[in-house]
């Protein structure tokens, strides 16, 4: 027995329309359609060979204390930038490490973000 692969990542929210704002509007992800989208609880957006799933449900509850998405951007400023833009809390700022640029957000519903950009690929 073995683990194929990382199905999906999935961050509780408590207000689903605030969440899809955040991540449709501010972060430009466009979501997988799925069946009965209307009276959906739980929403889906592929990037990369990658899913993040959001969803509301009494057992699910946010905490920055969580996992954490890492976004690979190639334009780490240009990126942050547009996050102050749209007054993003960061919860770490921007910073240097030997391998990496990154900077730590919260989104609409608490759940921790890393905006990251590998040295490598500058």
């Amino acid at each position: 027995m073995k683990i194929l692969e990382f199905a999906f990542i999935g961050f509780p929210v408590n207000d689903l329309a605030r969440a899809r704002q955040f991540y449709e509007q501010v972060l430009g992800f466009e979501r997988t359609p799925q069946p009965n989208d209307a009276e959906a609880c739980w929403f889906e957006y592929e990037i990369g060979p990658h899913t993040l799933g959001i969803g509301q449900h009494p057992s699910m509850k946010p905490s920055s204390d969580g996992p954490t998405l890492a976004l690979e951007v190639d334009d780490f400023d240009g990126f942050i930038e547009h996050l102050r833009q749209h007054h993003v809390t960061f919860q770490v700022e921007p910073l240097q490490t030997p391998v990496c640029r990154m900077a730590m957000i919260l989104d609409t519903e608490g759940n921790k973000l890393c905006i990251h950009r590998r040295k490598s690929e500058e």
